[in-house]
This record gives structure tokens, sequence and C-alpha cells, in this order.
């Protein structure tokens, strides 16, 4: 059996009545702070020009997040993919390196649009399954990046998700992820340039997922060895991989239990040395004007991905993955808001003055894929050396935010809505999700987070 019908019995043949209480109840945490990010993400630069075009692109139908538009299904979830993954602030598979939510739940919400609804429940089924092809596949990688992971790995999720809301049948779902390798696309470029396209390749994956499942229903004789295959996905976009183990595990490891939270609204990557500083200058009490410079030791990830230097005139794309910019604003404020990568923070001349200051070194770790541990050590004017190191990031499952801090950060992205939202909307979400496998149709919940028209 090819590894599409192994992943194809999965998405299809899993019951909501499977999910073991600890992934459900993952699967409504990440749903609300999806959402939240997604709304939030409304209000970036950009947001209008890439609504107008995508208006274009077939009858309108589906809320927008934080936004008074309807679009095409595929356009929505298009829309709602950036919107979620621009801010860098959208929960992630850490073992994978995907951002698989970013992907799923837009389009799996477009999907429900097309049906005319389908429950909170059969909604949690179809996020968990997509989470554990594109997580999966993640796993299964057993090279660096050289695609752009999020959006080629988390666009069969996609495509899996929107398949069982659409009620496709086995083998038309096989044909769709053969669809899908055939769109599949973004590279690293747009990461290590620090460029605001980079979030619209995972928006690019979930509107062809959407696209993939209606055009398995014309019957074209598909690929069969879409993953496997010496020109698969997994050969073409990853090299070298393992995928026998993670198709043992369908059904047994439930990724989206593994899920990190992103305390703060920059790449992930930067997180350890943000925490690092936090901890430090709560427990020492110095003040950026004390701080000669920072270093920050990570594995060769950290550093490819985050390791750049702030240059004069960076955006905000730029500075989310710049782990200087990160910590000069957290040294300076004591804290990192989504505000603090918007207007002119960006161009603070303290700030890069401070960033100049920090430093982040390869610590020779064989795993191309880790994000930890790390080790951060602060150097005073005084020539005090202080230092901490984690070897589990904060949020990830091993250090989870507490509901209060879930919430809080849920509740501060709502403020950054484009179009205000009804003064009740956060506490309507809150309630609606924290119920969500009774919700009779999540098209019920996709209106609410999107603005009154």
């Amino acid at each position: 059996m090819s590894a599409a019908a192994r992943f194809a019995a999965h998405a299809l043949g899993t019951r909501f009545a499977d999910l073991p209480a600890a992934a459900v109840a993952r699967a409504k945490v990440y749903v609300l702070d999806s959402l939240g990010v997604g709304i939030a993400g409304s209000s970036v630069e950009g947001g209008e020009g890439l609504v107008r075009v995508a208006s274009g692109w077939g009858s309108p139908a589906v809320p927008v997040w934080g936004r008074t538009e309807r679009l095409s299904a595929p356009a929505a979830a298009f829309v709602n993919a950036w919107q979620m993954h621009n801010q860098e602030y959208d929960c992630l598979h850490e073992g994978a390196v995907v951002h698989a939510m970013a992907t799923t739940l837009p389009a799996a919400l477009a999907a429900a649009g097309l049906r005319g609804g389908v429950s909170g429940a059969e909604l949690i089924a179809a996020v968990a399954v997509g989470v554990d092809i594109a997580a999966g596949l993640g796993l299964a990688s057993q090279a660096g990046f050289r695609f752009f992971r999020p959006g080629t790995a988390g666009g069969f999720g996609a495509v899996a998700a929107a398949a069982r809301v659409l009620g496709l049948d086995g083998a038309t779902l096989e044909a769709a992820f053969a669809w899908q390798l055939a769109q599949a696309s973004g590279t690293m470029q747009a990461h290590t340039e620090g460029s605001p396209i980079l979030p619209a390749q995972l928006a690019f994956n979930a509107r062809a997922a959407l696209q993939s499942c209606e055009l398995a229903t014309l019957g074209f004789e598909p690929s069969r060895a879409v993953f496997e295959g010496p020109y698969g996905y997994l050969g073409v976009f990853e090299g070298a991989f393992a995928l026998e183990p993670v198709l043992e595990s369908l059904g047994r490891d439930w990724r989206i239990a593994e899920f990190s939270h992103k305390p703060f609204p920059a790449g992930r990557a930067t997180h350890g040395g943000i925490e690092g500083v936090m901890a430090l200058q709560t427990q020492h009490g110095f003040t950026a004007a004390e701080v000669a410079r920072v270093e920050i030791a990570a594995p060769p990830l950290i550093v490819r991905l985050v390791g750049r230097p702030l240059r004069p005139g960076a955006g905000a794309s730029y500075a989310r993955l710049c782990m200087a910019y990160a910590v000069a604003k957290l040294l300076q404020k004591g804290s990192l808001d989504l505000a603090d990568f918007r207007g002119e923070a960006l161009a603070d001349p303290a700030t890069h003055a401070l960033a100049a200051c920090v430093a982040t070194r390869d610590d020779g770790n064989p795993d191309p894929n880790a994000l930890a541990p790390q080790t951060v050590t602060v150097h005073l004017k005084d020539g005090t050396a202080l230092s901490w190191r984690c070897g589990t990031m904060l949020a990830n499952p091993a250090r989870p935010l507490t509901h209060e801090q879930h919430l809080a950060k849920f509740r501060r992205c709502l403020d950054f809505s484009a179009t205000p939202l009804a003064p009740d909307t956060a506490e309507r979400l809150i309630d609606t999700v924290d119920q969500l496998e009774e919700l009779e149709d999540v098209r019920d919940l996709a209106a609410m987070a999107a603005a009154p028209g």
C-alpha cells in the first residue's frame, strides 16, 4: 500500500471518538490560538492588497477573520492562512518544524463553507488528522530545510483536513495528494531575505489544497508514489527521509498533542534567546544601559533561521526573524508585543544600537532540525557574565503555557483586528471553542471570527 493510501485511510477512517482526550483538548487550545493570531494578522501591512486580488478568485462565500469581506473558499483559505503566519505567532510542531495549523484550519473551515457546514467534532477530527500528516512529513525528514516546510508539508495536511470535511472517499483523497504534489511550492529564499512573501507560501499551499480536492474529482489518473517515489514529495523537497516510522505511528501518536504555543510574536527560533534574557533580567535587575553584549549559543538551525544581523531599514518580516532585534526590544521594554513589530518601533535608533551587541553562534549540534538546547550569556559593562540555559523552550508541551497565559495572548491578538470586532467577540469565541465538540455547525465559529459587515 502506498503512503498516500495509508495517509488517506488515517484521514478518513479516524472517528472523533478515536481521539484521546489530550488530543481533543490541545486541538481546542490551538483552534482558539490560531483564530486569535489570524485575526491579529488581518491588520498587517499588505493585507488590503491581498484581499483585493483574492476577491477576484470566485464568488464570495467564506468569512475572512478580522475583516468584513467574504471570499471564495480557496481565496478565504489563502488570506486566512496568510494572516495566521504573517506575524510568526502561530503554533508549531517543533520536532517537525511545521506550522501545520496555519494551513489545516483555514482549509478545513473553508471546506466547511463549501459543504454547507459540519459539526465541531468533525472539525476537531479533521484538524487532528491533517496535523498528523503535515507534522509527520516534517518528522520523516532527515535533512535541513531546502524548501519552506511549513508551506509544503502543511499543504498536504490541509488536503487531508479539507477532503475529510468535504466527504471525499479514499481514492479521491489519494488523487488529491497527487494534485497537491503538482502544486506544492515555497523555497527558503524568502525566509533568508526576510521577505514578507514568506507567509504567502503557506497561503499558496492552503489555497492549493482546496483546488486539489476539487481537481481530484475529475477522474485524472493520479501519481501513486506521491510521497515516497524518486520524484515524490520527500525525495524532491526533503532529500533524506525515513517515512515508515511516521506511517506506523498513525492512530497511535497524535501530533496535535505535541504542538508548542508561541508565547512571543517572533520566529520560534528566537524564543530561547528571548526567554533567557527575560529570565536573567528578572533575576538580576540589570537595565539595557548596563549591557555590553549578549551571546546566544544554539543549534545550527537557530543560527540559520534567526542569527542574521539587524540591518538599517529592516521591515517587520525581517525583524520577526532576527534574534538581535527581538532581544534588543526585550532589553529595552522587559516584554515583547505585536506592536513592537509595527510602525516607528522598527526604526528606533536605540533598538538598532543595542541589537548590534547581540550575537547568535552555532553550538555544533549535529541535528539539522533541532531548536534546543540554547545557552544565553549576558555580559554587563562591569565585567559580570550572567548565564541561562534551557533544554526545552517555554510553551513546548513539556513546559506549556498556563490557561490564563493562553487566554491573555488570545485577547491581546483581538486588539489588532483590521476591523473592530463586537465587544463580546473574545468571550464568545472562548466559550464556543471550549465546547467545540458540541457545536452543530462550524460556520458559526468562522462567522464569529469575522468582523460584522
